[in-house]
């Protein structure tokens, strides 16, 4: 993963939602002011309360012109559906004298629509950057892929990173990809989640107090991913190789000793072709990902 420094002045958040919220967080959390960020929300009740636990400035969407003057980067963190009301708004927000430089990037981590679709509907040149965060930001553990638009710089990508690094990890993927990002990293907490409950539910049906099972399961799970984290680490230090693909497999190799526990297990989940069945969930995933897109078309 690539991690940039946090150099951004202001931000403008249109969307106080789950992942709105959970930026805002990340972003106090990581030393920024609160006087630096505001927040349009299309709900009084929720502009109050974001006010109220995270001492910032938030206001209504008919203020949204004043929102976003002055930031340097504005987050579109509305539903699919609202981004055409909210584009509208916000091309005239940041409409610029003809011949001036971009002054604002554009940031949307709403699923599914492509920079073209901005591109087309903001003022010529707006740079414009689309995220894919997953649901483990709202704790500071997710993981953002990141696309640039047609004008948008590496200078532009960086700030977007530094933006997304308070709440995890983040990485840059060409926006042809973000569909298969969005079969991965967007649902793979639906996944993880139910591989977790199975397990559990064997544990149980092993013995185990619920408890017990589960506390065993989840810890069991958050230790394997820190070793294999440490591990692509590791890989990635000055003059170590980049064989980060073959990592899981060689970790499963070194607890699993011929004719053991271990080995009959994985015997069991490769008969029951959970491989299969995890590609097949990918494959879906991506598929419905294209389907549900909002292009520039």
């Amino acid at each position: 993963m690539i991690w940039h420094a946090f150099a951004v002045s202001r931000i403008a958040i249109i969307g106080g939602g789950n992942i709105g919220e959970a930026l805002l967080a990340g972003l106090l959390r990581s030393g920024h002011s609160p006087t630096d960020i505001v927040v349009a929300e299309s709900v009084a009740a929720r502009a109050r309360y974001l006010s109220d636990k995270h001492a910032v400035l938030s206001t209504g969407l008919e203020n949204l012109a004043d929102a976003v003057a002055g930031a340097a980067l504005v987050v579109v963190a509305v539903k699919p559906s609202d981004v055409a009301v909210v584009t509208a708004e916000l091309s005239g927000a940041i409409a610029r004298p003809a011949g001036a430089p971009p002054g604002q990037v554009v940031v949307s981590v709403a699923a599914g629509v492509t920079t073209g679709y901005f591109e087309s509907r903001l003022p010529p040149g707006t740079p414009v950057v689309r995220v894919m965060p997953n649901a483990p930001m709202v704790v500071g553990a997710g993981v953002s892929a990141l696309a640039a638009g047609r004008f948008a710089t590496e200078e532009h990508l960086n700030e977007v990173a530094g933006l997304f690094n308070s709440v995890g990890g983040v990485l840059t993927v060409a926006e042809s990809q973000l569909d298969a990002v969005t079969a991965v990293s967007g649902s793979g907490p639906g996944y993880f989640f139910l591989i977790v409950e199975a397990l559990v539910d064997a544990a149980v049906a092993a013995g185990l107090s619920r408890p017990v099972a589960t506390e065993l399961v989840v810890r069991t799970m958050a230790g394997s991913a820190a070793m294999l984290l440490d591990r692509i680490d590791d890989h990635r230090s000055p003059g170590q190789g980049s064989e980060v693909d073959t990592t899981p497999a060689r970790l499963r190799a070194t607890i699993t000793s011929p004719g053991g526990t271990t080995a009959a297990g994985l015997g069991e989940l490769e008969r029951g072709g959970v491989r299969a069945a995890l590609a097949a969930a990918v494959a879906a995933a991506k598929s419905r990902s294209e389907q549900l897109g909002i292009t520039s078309e």
